[in-house]
């Protein structure tokens, strides 16, 4: 039975992970009448995929991450490093203001810095890191950027993945000190516990989502449920945001909206393997990026990192791929079978049989031992012992099916917004650079759902104050990526 059937609010947020709640500060910054309802199923902030051990936690700058320049034909294509590395340089910006204004506090708690390497060894393999940093190194977001294939160089920077290695083995390495590592799960909450206090904002946890319907009148019914208590009410609203992680893709389909008729999604899981022996922590101190398997989709890069959680500094390395049908880690094992429908059946087949290699890269990652694990891990870490490390279950990731604009099925890796023609609704999916990146993919969605708003004075003065660089290339700009570096470093108490 539903009660409170006449609420309404400007804004439903459904989710309470880091794009929601980035983008109702932002919005709430924009407008401070505007009202908010934020929903959440769990019974906090950022328990699924922008929890710590369910996030990476890298701070994607583009730093690292191999699979963001490939090559082309001989030649390295640095686009969407670029990319990455500007909106990550927002997302900086926009934290600085939110602890200048005081909006969050203790920036150590959410951030870091930590130096991001990539490592590489053999070589084809060399060949192609030596080609991407001679391709990198002249673009000021990217000039810091050291390249190096002696050996007593790269053990000085990560000691760990030096020793009792090979002496024959040649290898290489690339190293950033500008990188950072993140707590998204613990920058979420700092979030969401400021809009708990704001007026005109009500968070609610344990509240589920289960339908939302378009009105006559052009709004949205937005239909939720209290887990607990099973109590159900309806809220009204001119504008939705479904940013639930991996479940997104229920939602869009039960908006009806048309944009998102041909969307699907197959489910990713994961795993790391953690040390938080203190001994071996402080021998290492950087995130370490090799190059994917055959195969694999982004989110699944190797890695041996560096972590700061709860203010204790640990070791994590993976991802370890899996599969699941559940869409959440605490979802349904039904949610990928009830995401099928005649709209996205034709688009899941056609993505699924043009990825044959993906399909067989998780089957062999479902399958591999401990052992299989382990020889992983020491390929980036040669003298691992078993018993430091222990296995955790890392978030579930969505991978987004669609059709590209040939009306070709694919799989569309990184990250993505669905929105309805009429701006009233929009829908996150996918995942990695993901949360790195939430300041920008949310003005992204400001723009095009908030249109004339988005276009006044009023509004344009204020994203420059909370983005300075709001409308700037800063690698077309590089004393204002100086300027801007060197003030966010020091409101967020990083080394540089």
């Amino acid at each position: 039975m539903l009660t409170n059937k006449g609420t309404e609010s400007d804004i439903v947020l459904i989710g309470a992970g880091i794009m929601s709640a980035t983008l109702g500060l932002l919005l709430k910054e924009l407008n401070s009448n505007a009202t908010i309802e934020i929903f959440e199923r769990l019974d906090s902030a950022a328990n699924e995929s922008s929890d710590a051990m369910n996030n990476a936690g890298t701070g994607h700058a583009a730093f690292c991450e191999l699979n963001y320049t490939p090559e082309k034909n001989g030649v390295i294509d640095t686009t969407k490093a670029l990319d990455i590395c500007e909106q990550f340089e927002e997302s900086r910006q926009f934290w600085s203001y939110l602890v200048k204004k005081n909006i969050i506090q203790s920036p150590k708690s959410f951030v870091n810095s930590v130096p991001h390497m990539s490592f590489v060894w053999g070589d084809k393999n060399i060949d192609f890191l030596k080609k991407r940093h001679q391709a990198l190194k002249n673009q000021p977001l990217f000039s810091n950027m050291l390249y190096s294939e002696d050996k007593a160089t790269i053990q000085n920077w990560a000691p760990l993945i030096m020793q009792n290695r090979n002496e024959n083995d040649k290898v290489a390495a690339t190293y950033m000190d500008l990188g950072t590592d993140v707590n998204f799960g613990e920058l979420t909450r700092k979030m969401i516990n400021h809009q708990v206090n704001q007026n005109g904002v009500n968070v609610t946890f344990d509240t589920e989502v289960y339908d939302l319907k378009k009105t006559t009148d052009g709004k949205w019914n937005v239909y939720v449920k209290n887990i607990k208590t099973g109590e159900k009410r309806v809220v009204k609203t001119k504008f939705v945001f479904i940013g639930a992680g991996g479940a997104s893709i229920l939602l869009l389909k039960k908006s009806g909206i048309p944009e998102g008729n041909s969307y699907g999604g197959f489910p990713v899981s994961g795993q790391w393997l953690v040390c938080e022996d203190e001994n071996l922590a402080a021998q290492h101190f950087a995130k370490v990026y090799g190059l994917a398997s055959v195969g694999a989709p982004p989110m699944s890069v190797p890695h041996l990192d560096t972590r700061f959680v709860n203010g204790k500094k640990s070791l994590l390395f993976g991802p370890y791929a899996g599969f699941s049908t559940k869409f959440l880690k605490t979802g349904s094992y039904w949610d990928l079978f009830s995401s099928i429908s005649t709209g996205n059946i034709g688009t899941m087949v056609g993505a699924g049989l043009d990825n044959m290699a993906l399909t067989k890269y998780l089957i062999s990652e479902v399958l591999a031992s401990p052992d299989k694990k382990m020889a992983s891990l020491k390929e980036y870490f040669p003298n691992a012992n078993p018993k430091d490390w222990r296995l955790e279950i890392a978030g579930q990731r969505v991978q987004t099916m669609k059709r590209n604009s040939e009306g070709k099925p694919e799989l569309a890796f990184g990250t993505e917004v669905v929105s309805a023609a009429d701006g009233s609704l929009a829908v996150l999916l996918g995942a990695s650079p993901g949360a790195s990146t939430t300041v920008t993919i949310m003005l992204k969605l400001i723009e095009k759902c908030f249109v004339n708003d988005f276009k006044s004075a009023e509004w344009q003065a204020k994203f420059k104050e909370m983005i300075p660089s709001f409308g700037l290339k800063l690698n077309d700009h590089p004393e204002l990526l100086k300027e801007l570096r060197a003030e966010t470093s020091k409101t967020l108490e990083l080394k540089y």
